[in-house]
């Protein structure tokens, strides 16, 4: 029998054929939970979570999800398996004052000192990671940027990266986007770097790759964009 949870999502990001859905409980416990397929992979599929009308959840969708266990896996502290017998309702929508009430301010995105070429402070050796508690973080930042450029055309790889600069406690931070509307509305620009506001960060711990497990920004949330919605 299915166990519900309502969570304000703040993520629903891709990941391989589907998504890395994920948000914290709706009350003041900052509970986070990421709903998982029983899959290999554990991404979860369009079918699985959408609403009984057909839609997809949206970052910060108040959404109650049935579930059926807890599923942790290696650092992923939150996953819970989810029943795929049942849709998610949404049952209302968060604003800016919301996300303030579920804010965590850790003194740092889990260990840094390990970059890749294009990133900074963006992965972390799989041994370390091992040693970690949990895999999301929500964090505000004062000021982000947006870098979309082609790192692979020298190489012929025509594939479009967006990455996210920004600092938070004194640490330089260059991730990847893994936010799909963000990736979507950034495709169509120039290459080039694109200054935001405040805005929400939504911080993950991928699946392990090569050797490292690497931090993604699954969901990015403007303030301006937020308030002009009329959610305050």
């Amino acid at each position: 029998m299915a166990l519900i949870k309502t969570l304000v999502c703040l993520a629903n990001s891709r990941k391989l054929s589907g998504r890395c859905v994920a948000g914290m409980v709706d009350d003041d416990s900052k509970e986070w939970v990421r709903p998982v397929s029983a899959r290999l992979n554990r991404e979860v599929s369009a079918h699985e979570r959408q609403y009984e009308d057909g839609t997809d959840p949206n970052v910060l969708d108040i959404v109650s999800v049935p579930l059926l266990r807890p599923q942790e896996h290696n650092f992923q502290s939150e996953n819970w398996l989810l029943d795929p017998n049942y849709y998610w309702k949404k049952t209302g929508v968060a604003g800016w004052r919301g996300l303030l009430k579920l804010e965590q301010r850790p003194s740092a995105l889990w260990i840094n000192g390990s970059s890749t070429y294009h990133g900074s402070n963006d992965h972390t050796p799989v041994e370390e990671a091992a040693t970690l508690p949990d895999s999301l973080k929500l964090i505000r930042v004062p000021d982000l940027a947006l870098h979309t450029h082609v790192p692979g055309l020298m190489f012929g790889d025509q594939r479009r990266v967006l990455r996210a600069r920004f600092s938070y406690k004194g640490h330089e931070y260059i991730l990847r986007v893994t936010d799909p509307q963000y990736e979507q509305e950034y495709a169509a620009k120039p290459e080039g770097v694109y200054k935001l506001g405040e805005s929400f960060l939504t911080v993950s711990l991928g699946e392990p790759f090569e050797g490292y497990v690497y931090k993604l920004v699954a969901a990015i949330i403007e303030r301006v964009k937020t308030q002009a919605s009329g959610r305050r």
